[in-house]
């Protein structure tokens, strides 16, 4: 039987690094499940693997589409396991490493069939968010679907325009549709969670976020301001340096939002996690004991 490790946790948590570990460890391959650090074009913002850090191991669905590309959450499922049976045709052993919940999801369980919506409401909604911003939808979401509305980004209007479009496409919560039956995949999983005390979780936070000012996360977003009405980039990173470039907030304050909308995503990246039973939590570095662990497990 052939063996998936899935590295999951919440963002700035060390799962890079572990990943790392374990694909030299089994001689083998990463596959990325960040449904940010697909875009070629967001580097700094999605705090993505050095080039040294690439070079240690091959990693997929890295850098692999345009922000100018449509790629759902069902193209992952269809590509990402195209790919594992590749792979496994050469390797006993594969990593998949990623925070985006949905898309290790995707994976590991299978994705429910979605319903048919209608593209006017689609478009409707799209207009409202351009207009009126954020918050109209978040309200109607919580009150139209508040189980969907519980488990989503609520910083990600894409996200939620999705739960709003499906329950008034078709008068039924899109809730009702994640039914998270699992479908049987023919390789064994093992899932293994990074976690640490939130101070600890939230300074390492705060040192990346100012470590990608360092880098030039400013520049990065100027550089992208053409394409900034894309979904891809109505993301924690770049709506604050947009709103910084627009005149709407100084810099120090997007740096400051930054770090307490990235520090709240962590949470929820947690909040999801958790609620997988199968999945084993070490602490951040403790990779001696991760490989231990996945050794006796394959075996």
């Amino acid at each position: 039987m052939k063996t998936l490790i899935v590295i999951v946790g919440p963002t700035a948590i060390g799962k890079t690094s572990l990943a790392i570990d374990l694909a030299k460890h089994y001689q083998t391959e990463i596959i990325s499940a960040d449904s940010r650090q697909f875009f070629k074009e967001m580097s700094i913002g999605t705090a993505k693997p050095s080039k040294e850090e690439l070079a240690e191991a091959p990693h997929h669905f890295i850098n692999s589409h345009s922000i100018t590309q449509l790629f759902s959450t069902g193209d992952f499922e269809l590509q990402a396991l195209t790919l594992i049976e590749q792979l496994f045709t050469k390797h006993d052993v594969l990593v998949m490493v990623g925070g985006s919940g949905l898309y290790i999801n995707a994976i590991c369980n299978g994705l429910d069939d979605m319903p048919d919506i209608d593209l006017t409401i689609r478009e409707r909604l799209n207009q409202q968010f351009a207009n009126d911003g954020i918050e109209t939808i978040r309200k109607q979401l919580s009150e139209l679907d508040p189980e969907y509305f519980t488990k989503v980004d609520q910083s990600n209007p894409q996200r939620m325009i999705r739960g709003l479009e499906v329950v008034l496409s078709t008068g039924q919560k899109l809730s009702s549709f994640l039914t998270f039956n699992k479908k049987e995949r023919p390789f064994n999983i093992i899932k293994i969670g990074l976690n640490t005390e939130r101070e600890k979780l939230y300074h390492q936070i705060n040192q990346r976020v100012d470590l990608m000012m360092e880098h030039g996360l400013v520049e990065e977003v100027k550089a992208l301001e053409p394409y900034k009405e894309l979904n891809a980039l109505k993301t924690v990173g770049y709506a604050e340096i947009f709103d910084h470039l627009i005149g709407s907030i100084d810099l120090t304050t997007a740096v400051d939002k930054i770090k307490q909308n990235t520090r709240r995503f962590a949470k929820r990246q947690l909040t999801w996690f958790r609620k997988d039973t199968e999945t084993t939590w070490f602490e951040p570095g403790d990779t001696a004991n991760v490989i231990a662990f996945t050794k006796d497990q394959i075996a």
